[in-house]
């Protein structure tokens, strides 16, 4: 029987009625879905679907699939009490059984949950109850910063293991040592009283419910929760072991035996603590690279308020404020300097070494260190609008999401706990009714073994420590890596498409050259400058500034009109003004034969040759270069020798594109292409089976960026285009695209290390352990120190540094 379930989804972007009828059509294609009714004067579908068939994420998709949107708000959790990867997983498919719930990451290393879910349908307040129902608890940061929270809750937990170990770790010792006087025979001289079963009964007890009580709690709220974890297991080999010997202690008459195995059970769970401890101590290593960042802001600022200067707290410091930086000082904002000059250090958030010069009119960014000579600068962006804010931002959300790499840990999570049980069940029989029959001391400890080798929490943290790891280096080296997919896809790129201006050149174009017809010279500069004085192009801004440093005093432009990939046309004072590329003249039918030579001339140097036209005939050009980054024709060479194809693309004429294509070592050239088509081409490239990084700054760029296998944003443009960047280069050092692709693959390197020890060693322990060939005790310190040595490794990569061919 259906179960049917009905729910009001709300709906934006529809402008018509059309727009409802179209969705009605199309969502009800979705098998499960009964009937949906859409008003679309109150923005909401009415959707009455089969819960048992469909999800109603499955119906969200859907309406976004057919061209329409859902309000999205996200949510992110700090949790305490997850022990392996089957505790985020039940947690992920915990939350995403919600009504409303978009999409749950659970990351296990960093402890966090992220969940996108749609207002209205599912609140905040609800996602925290049903965690908390899961089994887990919220660390609250209403009160307090959230990072000095999480410090604390981290240095808390760290604190309430160091005593569980030693508690466990002092109550073991005696058990310890009776281990080892057995095992090299030396009753004769060991104290009585370690031998006797109830003085090890005493010693262990508090081990098992006192010290071991957590993972007793955890593994019923895990099978209370449907699913099994790593506590399941402790609590299944570490009971067996301690009831085991309770029996042979009080009842030896009865099971015919007084042999007691007490020892296995305090020494695996301290083994266990001990892990955990050593765990935690290195996790917290993982995420220095946020705290690195978050301790570069100082905590004061020195303001001129009522010509006063006045030192007040960062948290008090407003847009508009005129701040006073003096020499070897931290920016506390950012801003623009309104008096003075000075070098900044730029170094802990572009990894540019040398100082940047700053005057009159310069950006200047916070946390970066004022160098030489005081000055002043205006407040433009406090708080979390602040560059190093939304860096550290960046580097948080990277750190919790997911790489694809992953999902193979996850599935193998889902079922490990229950399948290693299954095999401690037949390794127990097969050693009781075959190997050997009757002995059950001997059919329990390899099943004891197998439950305790076995480690889901390596295999849980095998990925995520390495993606925090990875991009926190890559934030300590001026790169910003938005989420472990795009560092993980970074790797597999073959082709880098590289726009011109302002990623392959410096974005500073300079007038060279100036050619006139039929008026003067300094008219024709001053009839450009005021057809370009509103434009924002950087040829634009290049003749307007120069025509200003001349002196010229610009007319008045009216009917603006900008033709998208030719130019522009305008009036000014009275006169109709055409300045663009040779598109636009043929376009109007401007006679531009007498240019054409020199026009060629100019773009064989690399030039960018602008035509204009007044009142219907061709006046002149007006030559613009942009010189090429010094670092551009190195990083080109190093990528190539990387066995990766570098294409530029630019709107440039051809000449003009070859010339500057053949000063940096590129070989293939996309001239010509308007703004719109970048991403067209981009995807052209993409369907010939190339894994394409495009490079760009511009507003015009953000199309290609997205649609690329990655968008990398250089940090000197514009933010739409960082905001389309999966990554984003802080400095326009080309030399750090280089830096992201190695990354990435030391990155992915370091992943498949962690991931085929944690496979390898679980493959190879289990069978080990179920031949009778593996101690308990032993298995406990292997199961206790793998994720441990995970973690470590995933550490290796903070040693990772770009070293410049160049």
């Amino acid at each position: 029987m259906a179960k049917e379930k009905t729910i009001q989804v709300p709906v934006l972007g529809m402008t018509c009625a059309v727009c409802a009828t179209r969705i009605e059509k199309r969502v009800p294609k979705l098998e499960g879905i009964i009937d949906v009714n859409v008003n679309f004067g109150a923005e909401k579908a009415q959707v009455k679907y089969d819960s048992d068939v469909v999800q109603l994420k499955d119906v969200i998709a859907k309406i976004i699939e057919t061209g329409y949107d859902v309000p999205k708000d996200k949510v992110e959790f700090k949790i305490q009490g997850m022990t392996c990867a089957a505790c985020s997983a039940r947690i992920e498919r915990g939350l995403n059984k919600m009504d409303g719930i978009l999409e749950a990451n659970v990351n296990l290393a960093l402890e966090k949950a992220n969940i996108t879910y749609v207002p209205g349908l599912a609140s905040a307040k609800e996602i925290k109850k049903k965690i908390e129902d899961i089994g887990y608890q919220i660390l609250d940061f209403e009160d307090g910063d959230p990072g000095d929270k999480e410090q604390e809750a981290r240095q808390k937990e760290i604190k309430r293991q160091r005593n569980l170990f030693i508690i466990s770790a002092l109550l073991s010792l005696p058990l310890l040592s009776m281990m080892f006087i057995e095992w090299f025979g030396l009753h004769e001289v060991a104290p009585h009283f370690l031998m006797d079963p109830v003085f090890q009964f005493i010693l262990t007890t508090p081990i098992q419910f006192g010290v071991g009580s957590y993972f007793y709690i955890d593994a019923y709220k895990a099978l209370k929760g449907g699913s099994a974890n790593m506590s399941v297991l402790v609590v299944l080999g570490t009971s067996a072991a301690y009831f085991y010997s309770v029996a042979a202690t009080f009842f030896s008459d009865l099971i015919g035996t007084s042999h007691v195995y007490y020892e296995t059970a305090a020494i695996i769970i301290t083994l266990i603590i001990l892990g955990k401890l050593l765990e935690a101590l290195a996790k917290g290593r993982t995420s220095e690279a946020i705290k690195k960042l978050i301790g570069l802001q100082p905590k004061t600022a020195r303001v001129i308020r009522n010509d006063q200067e006045v030192d007040i707290q960062i948290e008090e410091v407003i847009v508009g404020d005129i701040i006073l930086v003096r020499p070897g000082e931290r920016l506390p904002v950012d801003g623009i300097v309104v008096s003075g000059t000075s070098s900044i250090d730029e170094s802990m958030l572009t990894g540019e070494s040398l100082p940047v010069d700053k005057k009159e009119g310069s950006e200047v960014i916070g946390a970066t260190i004022n160098k030489h000579g005081s000055f002043k600068f205006k407040a433009t962006k406090v708080g979390k609008e602040t560059a190093l804010a939304q860096i550290v931002r960046i580097v948080e959300e990277a750190q919790g999401s997911k790489a694809p790499i992953q999902r193979m840990a996850d599935i193998i999570s889902a079922y490990f706990v229950p399948v290693v049980i299954v095999i401690a069940v037949v390794t127990f029989l097969s050693w009781y009714f075959i190997v050997e029959p009757g002995e059950f001391t001997k059919a329990l400890l390899p099943s004891i073994a197998v439950l305790v080798i076995a480690c889901p929490c390596a295999l849980g943290l095998a990925t995520p420590t390495s993606i925090m790891v990875g991009t926190g280096k890559g934030a300590e080296n001026g790169i910003l890596i938005k989420g472990g997919e795009h560092l993980e896809n970074a790797h597999k790129i073959n082709t880098v498409v590289l726009d011109k201006t302002g990623t392959i050149t410096k974005g500073e174009p300079e007038v060279t050259d100036i050619t006139a017809t039929f008026i003067a010279k300094e008219e024709l500069l001053k009839l450009a400058a005021s057809a370009e004085r509103n434009s924002e192009h950087p040829l634009a801004e290049a003749i307007v500034d120069y025509a200003k440093n001349q002196g010229i005093e610009l007319g008045e432009a009216v009917d603006f009109k900008a033709i998208p990939g030719h130019g522009i046309e305008v009036k000014v004072d009275g006169r109709l003004i055409l300045l663009g590329n040779r598109k636009l003249m043929k376009d109007k039918g401007i006679n531009i034969k007498n240019l054409a030579v020199i026009a060629d001339n100019l773009e064989g140097q690399g030039k960018t040759a602008m035509l204009i036209a007044v009142d219907g005939k061709a006046a002149g050009i007006i030559a613009v270069a942009d010189t090429v980054k010094e670092s551009s024709r190195s990083a080109i060479k190093e990528l190539k020798e990387m066995g990766i194809e570098v294409i530029m693309i630019t709107g440039d004429n051809k000449k003009t594109a070859l010339a500057i294509a053949s000063q940096v070592g590129i070989d293939k050239v996309l001239a010509e292409v308007l703004p719109e088509n970048k991403a067209e081409e981009v995807d052209k490239l993409k369907k010939t089976g190339k894994r394409v990084a495009m490079v760009g700054d511009g507003i015009n760029d953000a199309p290609a960026l997205v649609i690329a296998d990655v968008g990398i944003a250089i940090g000197t443009g514009t933010d739409i285009a960082m905001e389309a960047g999966d990554i984003t280069l802080i400095s326009g050092d080309l030399h750090g695209i280089v830096a992201a692709i190695k990354l990435s693959k030391a990155t992915m390197v370091n992943i498949k290390q962690n991931l085929f020890w944690a496979l390898f060693y679980n493959s190879l322990g289990i069978p080990i352990a179920a031949f009778g060939l593996l101690s308990p005790v032993i298995a406990g310190a292997a199961m206790a120190f793998s994720s441990v040595s995970v973690v470590s490794n995933a550490l290796r990569l903070k040693r990772w540094k770009y070293q410049n061919k160049y």
